[in-house]
């Protein structure tokens, strides 16, 4: 092989190195530089802990990611206020225009020049019509005719968004608000629990786990790594009770003779990340979690959430113990 082929082969080969290295890599997402040990990746209602700077406008109000996601509280409010806001609005068109051109069946009923283009507006942009204020010139009908335009693509768009609410399947799976570390037959183990709050069925449940800490690297900088937390069963066909997550730390885990010291100082947090089938739906759904280092209990056991010695025909769970610990004393 000549010189030329040699230094050929060599980089081609230390490419190949390169890139197996970088497919070994475990990284889920992430990335490895963010070493900042006061915040968490995931937060406990499922979402990233990221915060997006220097976007467009249109992306940062996504609004039909927050009309369908935020409370019904919240989504309430806001159609409550649109439809206020419209009103009023139009109200103030009309007074414009000239209240006088709008005809009321009976003026003594009507409280006010600016109600009665209020309750006309309200009875236009959702197209009741009721008949008992009308339009009376063809500048106030332009007017009533635009509103009525406009009153159909907004509740369309209001039907859709209820509809996309009521049918968007998600997981209401409950996480136990502590993990802990358990003795687990002849080791100890990293637990946590979790449950189906709702009735409807899960199947094909599965789950995964991978641990985040802060390492050295040989020039002294922190490095952010991931592990792949093996779970002693990770996934089941019903799902129709509680379910307790672990993962025996054997010589092999990760957390293999770590103290709760080691867990602060690296900055360690459990990701968890579920999915399963929606029988309902017949879709998949998913759900996220976290467990921070002082979010985990040590030398505590999850109590029972029910005996098996129930005499009644239905088992019954009750969801508020789902968090019940007690002393256990670690191997």
């Amino acid at each position: 092989m000549n010189t030329k082929n040699r230094r050929l082969f060599n980089q081609t080969a230390k490419e190949s190195q390169l890139v197996e290295q970088e497919v070994r890599r475990d990284d889920i997402g992430f990335g490895t530089k963010l070493t900042d040990s006061h915040s968490r990746l995931i937060n406990q209602d499922g979402s990233f802990n990221i915060v997006r700077v220097n976007g467009t406008l249109w992306d940062r109000l996504n609004i039909y990611n927050r009309l369908i996601t935020m409370s019904w509280v919240q989504f309430l409010s806001w159609l409550m206020i649109f439809y206020v806001t419209a009103n009023t609005l139009f109200a103030g068109i009309y007074m414009l225009a000239d209240p006088g051109m709008l005809k009321a069946a009976d003026e003594k009923e009507i409280y006010g020049p600016f109600w009665k283009c209020f309750f006309f507006s309200s009875q236009t942009l959702t197209t009741v019509g009721y008949g008992h204020i009308s339009p009376d010139s063809f500048l106030t009908s332009s007017i009533a005719a635009f509103e009525s335009m406009m009153g159909l693509l907004a509740f369309a768009l209001a039907t859709g968004l209820l509809y996309g609410r009521f049918s968007r399947p998600i997981a209401h799976i409950r996480f136990s608000k502590q993990a802990v570390f358990a003795p687990y037959l002849d080791v100890n183990a990293w637990m946590f629990r979790i449950i189906n709050c709702r009735a409807n069925q899960l199947i094909n449940l599965e789950v995964s786990v991978s641990m985040s800490r802060l390492e050295p690297k040989p020039d002294g900088t922190l490095s952010r790594k991931y592990y792949g937390l093996t779970l002693e069963r990770n996934k089941v066909s019903f799902f129709p009770t509680n379910w307790t997550l672990v993962h025996p730390i054997t010589d092999k885990s990760p957390l293999y003779g770590c103290t709760p010291e080691d867990l602060e100082q690296s900055d360690t947090e459990f990701l968890v990340s579920v999915q399963a089938l929606d029988d309902t739906f017949v879709q998949s759904v998913h759900s996220r979690f976290s467990y921070r280092y002082d979010e985990v209990l040590w030398g505590r056991k999850f109590r029972p959430m029910f005996d098996g010695k129930q005499q009644t025909q239905v088992v019954k769970i009750d969801l508020n113990q789902l968090d019940d610990t007690e002393d256990a004393e670690l191997n």
